[in-house]
């Protein structure tokens, strides 16, 4: 792989421009040490000061790692994956043009359903509170959501209607998480969710189920089926 040259050749650009194309070609195998920065300033009749600047810009851009007491190495390649995210649906909707409305379908505080798949693993010590509702984008159903929200984690929740606001959006907005946990599948639905999406039960949708967590403790589970020709999951990520 080809690395061009910085347009402004002050030294340590050289040195950072000189280092990288020995690694991205492969001439530096990830896990060999690079020179020590006494060699590297005998290399370049230069500074301390120089060489240390060209090292940090490398470590900072994750191609090489300062080891302690031990010199600095070309760093290991990170794994990469795609990290879906949690969106705000009435965001992503309005950044489309369209008109978003929530429309809550039910609201029931209840105990744990040990029985449904996306329950069975969690605990609470009192109710929870379910909601469940209809997304649209102008005129059109697109997603329908059954949320279940854990009420000793976000007891202010048990004092809210959820008529007009999804409870999605309300703690995205009010309800820090530390981690979330997604399982996707293309599923058909049964008749009663075909007739809220208005869609025939032939149709393939995308089932989205996400359970969220703040330091351990679960927040809530949220069960969202979307119409297979009205949503698309995608992820930017970066080495």
């Amino acid at each position: 792989m080809s690395v061009t040259a910085p347009p402004v050749q002050t030294l340590d650009r050289r040195i950072r421009f000189d280092l990288e194309q020995r690694i991205r070609s492969g001439d530096w195998a990830p896990g060999r040490r690079i020179p020590t920065e006494l060699d590297l300033m005998a290399d370049y009749g230069c500074s301390r000061m120089t060489v240390s600047k060209a090292i940090t810009a490398l470590v900072q851009s994750g191609l090489i790692e300062r080891r302690k007491k031990a010199g600095s190495y070309v760093a290991r390649p990170r794994v990469q994956t795609a990290v879906l995210e949690i969106p705000d649906i009435p965001a992503l909707i309005a950044s489309s043009g369209e008109t978003y409305r929530f429309q809550r379908l039910s609201r029931t505080v209840r105990a744990l359903n040990l029985g449904d798949p996306g329950e069975a693993g969690l605990s609470a010590s009192g109710p929870v509170l379910e909601v469940s509702g209809l997304h649209f984008a102008g005129d059109a159903p697109f997603a329908l959501e059954r949320r279940i929200l854990n009420l000793a984690a976000v007891p202010e929740a048990e004092g809210l209607s959820f008529e007009n606001e999804a409870p999605g959006s309300w703690l995205l907005h009010h309800v820090p998480w530390t981690e979330a946990r997604h399982r996707i599948a293309a599923i058909n639905v049964d008749g009663a969710s075909a007739n809220h999406l208005q869609i025939s039960r032939e149709q393939a949708c995308l089932q989205v189920e996400r359970h969220t967590f703040r330091l351990g403790e679960w927040i809530t589970f949220a069960r969202l089926i979307y119409p297979g020709d009205r949503y698309d999951l995608t992820a930017a990520f970066r080495p």
